[in-house]
């Protein structure tokens, strides 16, 4: 179809590409076929040479590929070379891949969009620039309906220049023939048009059919009518005249133009008019990242390094201003308004006016800037001042109604006879401050358009005209006719503009209203007092505009966007008092007790804007079901949620699952420990991790889970490829669910750690589990304690680390593991090259088990943390463990507390540290190992150079023994923590130890605690420590010490060693 109406257009068009060929230079002759493209053919021949307006003149013979190539310079006159702010080629070189639109992109403003992702992306797939239009896969095909969406400001129409530019010069987009660019802003002219002439008005003589066209249309949100397709008549005649809207939607069916690609831009909430259905892929344009905020600064303010500083410590500064910069028009707003800003405050020499904390104060400080700042001279009237502020007023009152006017309508673009219907005087929009706010721009049609900088800035200025017009109109000024109910001073007309705000569904005036609250706060009013606002008028208004907003927070089953922006209202007002009594609840763990509504928004507003939200959201202990449902749409973009202890039964999931079902969910990180979920509620998370692509780890620890449950989760493992962690800790999934458990982890392949300790687990589960590792190549992480898997269970585990080369860290802390079952994991690691730490804490394991151990750590050289607590080794056992460190180079932890452990092995320990230059760690605790074990090891941390944390809790630790550890710390240069709480080592230990502070500069943390010290041996260590530098925390607790000797001693602490943490 498409090649016929090129045909069409060539047969009408020869003579132009005669006229376009005879141009007298190359120059002119590229613009001629620019202002033929333009719809200006009726005048070229006017303008060339008389011998080349001959009506006979044969047409010139040109091959298809000349013209295509002319064309290409044309468009590249057109779309012209300059880089984006930021460096367009590498934020545009690939796009997000999308699934669809998210009800945020559909339903919110492109603010909200931005403040509540944070700024941030999703999980998604990127694609590259030079494959948009190509299949995904070998059995894929290429899209037919492409649309890129990106909030006002983005850069979706640099991204369609920047298109252009490279496939004009042959760089992407080799498969199309044609590229045929046209705006919204173009069509808007247009009342009717067909086919054939919307292909003339960009190439009028193609000549042969091209294989493959892509057409673009840039800014579908810039249409002026909506598109409807429930109710478009189909039209399947190229030359038939019809409506823009109904031509576009034709197209996009495929009732015209089936075989040519059509690529749209829009930003989001216009993009929801295409149903689902049609669209062949969709993709979204990223904002800056924190690299390229700076590079748009750096070009928005050229040359000066200390204000380029200045601004971007701002912006770093200020969160929700840093997050709103990663959208590029407001990045170069932001840069304009606060370079203005610090350049003021130069001229006046001193610190001056106070950074702007919201988006008024920031826009407030832009309107300076357009004036020159020449309405601010401290308050000293002069005819020049007043001149200025008659102008600033008056651009209020023309572009402001226009503004206004089109929040209502959803009009961004206007033309000249929408200014002449606004009273907007055309000679006004020459002068340069009108060319602040908007910019003009020559459409095809030679028609010229109008829009705002950007949204923002119509925003705004909307915001000041409603302003100024509300304190003199009589009738609601949302009623475009004039006729309403009579509607009389500043607040009612607020009241409607806030009642107007909250029954928008789509939020199109959520900024507004906060530019109108904003317009209020004292900031503002000082910084627009003398050219815009009325000096001092904003103190009648505000409390009672701040009550009003309040007012509007209604009691609903959730807390929506439109009372997310009450709180922003409030904020732009500088009324903080309800948003700080919240975030003050929420860091006292008081937040239980605030439930109201309003109190309900303001924690979804911080929830929002907080920096200590933005990484984890701490709201354990302080919500009910009711709570939490009200604020389900705003844990949507929490990375990590933490809801513990909150008494939480099944029907919460049924909640929680909905949001996590949805596809723009941002939660990756989700913790219901400690409530009372059990397996309905397993369920219900379970259906939504077949969906969900966020979440990499969820904790359900502590609660009442059982086989079904298990099952359910285990189900939807088999599917899901984004969790990395769960934990079941202490719940009741016995061998059943193990068994299910294990079951997945033979297909799935991206969990990497399960927790399943204390869930009444015996040997078939042990077996299932083991028989799972042997397949699996993703699981890193299996804790199994507390349990009951046996020797049988071990044995079927070592098995699997044969196999397992994977695994890296295995807990089978107390589950009844004796020597035969410790004798066959010893086999499995001589063998194993992955698995770093084995937790054996709290099993049967003798000195026989002990020497099989030491037999496979002379080994292996892999595993590096090894914890045998609370188990039988005595000395024999230990004897064998200390040789095996001495050949051992890869361990770095040992934990052999509470092991009925003496001191002929601590001797043998000793020894090994001696030649051992890996371990990190040793743990003998509660071993009655005596002074004399502790000299043999304090011995050998004169020599060695790698132990930074030795534990000697209840070790029967005396005078003589606390003295050898002094002298090892006189040398000793890396032990940072040594731990002798419970011993009894006297004054003479305490003298000695206190001496090797003076001396030692390596120690971080030493604990004295409970060791009958007196007053004279605490105070020859506090005595000591004003020479000591390196110490950071010391525990002194349980001593004999009164409480006036504590207070005393903690004083000549804090006077000898304030970096140091004491606990008294």
């Amino acid at each position: 179809m498409i090649q016929d109406s090129m045909r069409k257009q060539e047969m009408r068009s020869g003579g132009e590409a005669n006229q376009i060929h005879g141009a007298s230079s190359p120059a002119e002759q590229v613009k001629a076929l620019v202002d033929l493209l333009a719809g200006k053919g009726s005048q070229l021949g006017q303008n060339l040479p008389a011998r080349d307006r001959t009506p006979d003149s044969p047409q010139a013979p040109h091959s298809h590929d000349s013209r295509i190539q002319r064309y290409r310079e044309a468009l590249l006159s057109r779309a012209g070379s300059g880089p984006e702010l930021g460096g367009s080629s590498q934020r545009l070189a690939s796009l997000l891949l999308l699934d669809g639109l998210t009800d945020l992109q559909q339903r919110e403003h492109d603010f909200t969009q931005v403040e509540a992702t944070r700024g941030g992306w999703g999980p998604a797939r990127t694609i590259a620039l030079d494959r948009l239009f190509l299949p995904l896969s070998r059995v894929s095909i290429p899209p037919r309906i492409s649309i890129t969406v990106g909030v006002a400001g983005m850069g979706k129409s640099t991204l369609v220049r920047h298109f252009v530019r490279l496939w004009a010069h042959g760089q992407v987009g080799k498969d199309f023939s044609l590229v045929l660019p046209l705006t919204f802003r173009d069509l808007n002219t247009h009342e009717k048009l067909s086919a054939d002439r919307l292909v003339g008005s960009v190439f009028p003589n193609v000549g042969e059919a091209p294989a493959r066209v892509l057409l673009v249309l840039d800014g579908l949100d810039e249409c002026k009518s909506p598109l409807d397709f429930s109710n478009t008549v189909a039209c399947t005649d190229p030359q038939k005249d019809v409506q823009v809207d109904h031509l576009i939607t034709n197209i996009i069916r495929g009732n015209l133009f089936p075989e040519v690609s059509v690529w749209i831009t829009s930003r989001p909430s216009a993009a929801g008019q295409i149903p689902g259905g049609l669209v062949d892929r969709m993709t979204e344009i990223r904002g800056f990242t924190e690299e390229e905020i700076r590079a748009c600064l750096e070009q928005t303010l050229p040359g000066d390094q200390a204000l380029l500083g200045q601004v971007l410590s701002q912006v770093q500064r200020n969160k929700a201003l840093y997050v709103m910069c990663t959208v590029p028009a407001f990045c170069k707003l932001t840069g304009v308004a606060l370079g203005h800003l610090y350049r003021s405050r130069l001229a006046l020499q001193d610190a001056g006016p106070a950074p702007p904390q919201t988006l008024c104060e920031l826009y407030s400080w832009y309107f300076r800037m357009a004036l020159g700042g020449e309405a601010q001279e401290k308050g000293k009237a002069s005819p020049r001042i007043e001149q200025v502020a008659h102008s600033a007023r008056k651009v209020v009152g023309t572009l402001g109604r226009l503004a206004f006017h089109g929040l209502l309508r959803k009009k961004y673009v206007f033309y000249e006879q929408d200014m002449k219907a606004f009273g907007v005087d055309l000679a006004l929009l020459q002068g340069a401050l009108c060319s602040c706010f908007l910019q003009r721009e020559d459409t095809q049609a030679s028609a010229v358009a109008y829009c705002f900088n950007h949204l923002s800035l119509q925003e705004f200025v909307a915001a000041t005209y409603y302003y100024s017009a509300s304190r003199r109109a009589i009738f609601d000024l949302f009623t475009e006719s004039g006729m309403s109910w009579p509607r009389l001073g500043f607040l009612a007309h607020f009241r409607g503009a806030a009642q107007r705000a909250m029954q928008a569904e789509d939020g199109r005036l959520d900024v507004f209203l906060r530019f109108l609250s904003g317009l209020l706060s004292p900031r503002v009013n000082a910084l627009l007092a003398s050219s815009l606002l009325p000096q001092g008028e904003h103190q009648a208004y505000q409390a009672q505009v701040a009550e009003l907003l309040q007012g509007c927070l209604h009691p609903n089953t959730a807390v929506s966007a439109r009372s997310v922006n009450i709180l922003h209202c409030l904020h732009e007002l500088r009324h903080t008092e309800l948003t700080r009594s919240v975030e003050e609840a929420m860091q006292s763990g008081a937040l239980a007790e605030l439930t109201g509504p309003s109190h309900r928004a303001a924690l979804a507003y911080l929830l929002q804007v907080s920096d200590t939200c933005s990484q984890e959201t701490e709201l354990s202990l302080c919500l009910d079901q009711g709570v939490l449902q009200s604020l389900l749409p705003q844990l949507l973009y929490c990375q990590t949620l933490r809801l513990d202890n909150n008494q939480f039964q099944d029907p919460v999931m049924e909640l929680l699952g909905s949001v996590l079902s949805r596809k723009d969910c941002r939660i990756q990180k989700v913790s219901l420990a400690e409530n009372q979920l059990g397996n309905q509620g397993a369920k219900a998370l379970a259906r939504s991790l077949l969906v969900n692509r966020s979440l990499t780890a969820v904790d359900l620890r502590g609660n009442t889970i059982g086989p079904q449950g298990a099952k359910a989760l285990a189900d939807a493992l088999r599917i899901n490829r984004t969790l990395a962690s769960l934990s079941l800790q202490s719940n009741r999934i016995r061998d059943d669910g193990a068994k299910c458990m294990a079951e997945a982890l033979a297909s799935n392949q991206t969990l990497s750690v399960l927790h399943l300790q204390h869930n009444t687990i015996g040997l078939i589960g042990a077996q299932k589990m083991a028989d799972a590792l042997k397949q699996n190549r993703g699981l890193k992480e299996l804790m199994l304690s507390s349990n009951s898997i046996g020797d049988g269970g071990g044995k079927a585990l070592a098995e699997a680390l044969k196999m397992n080369q994977v695994l890296q860290s295995l807990d089978l802390q107390s589950n009844s593991i004796s020597d035969t079952g410790v004798a066959v994991l010893t086999w499995a690691l001589c063998t194993n090259q992955t698995l770093l730490s084995l937790n054996l804490r709290e099993n049967s394991i003798s000195s026989e088990g002990a020497q099989a151990l030491a037999r496979a750590l002379c080994v292996n050289s892999t595993l590096q943390h090894l914890d045998l607590t609370a188990n039988l080794l005595h000395d024999d056992g230990a004897q064998a463990i200390a040789v095996a460190v001495g050949e051992n180079q890869a361990l770095t932890s040992l934990h052999l507390q509470w092991n009925f452990i003496q001191a002929g092995a601590a001797r043998a320990l000793g020894q090994a540290l001696q030649l051992n230059r890996s371990l990190r760690s040793l743990d003998l605790q509660e071993n009655d190992i005596g002074d004399e074990g502790v000299s043999a090891v304090a011995s050998a941390l004169k020599v060695n150079t790698t132990l930074t944390a030795l534990y000697l809790q209840v070790a029967s630790v005396g005078s003589p023994g606390a003295q050898a550890l002094a002298e090892a710390l006189a040398v000793n240069r890396t032990l940072e923590i040594l731990d002798l709480r419970g011993n009894a080592i006297g004054m003479a230990g305490a003298k000695a130890l206190a001496n090797a502070l003076r001396i030692n500069s390596s120690l971080r943390r030493l604990n004295l605690q409970e060791n009958y010290l007196g007053m004279d041996e605490v105070i020859y260590v506090a005595t000591a420590l004003a020479e000591n530098h390196g110490l950071q925390q010391i525990n002194l607790q349980g001593n004999l010490i009164a409480e006036s000797g504590a207070r005393m001693i903690s004083d000549a602490l804090k006077t000898n060693a304030p970096m140091c943490t004491v606990e008294m």
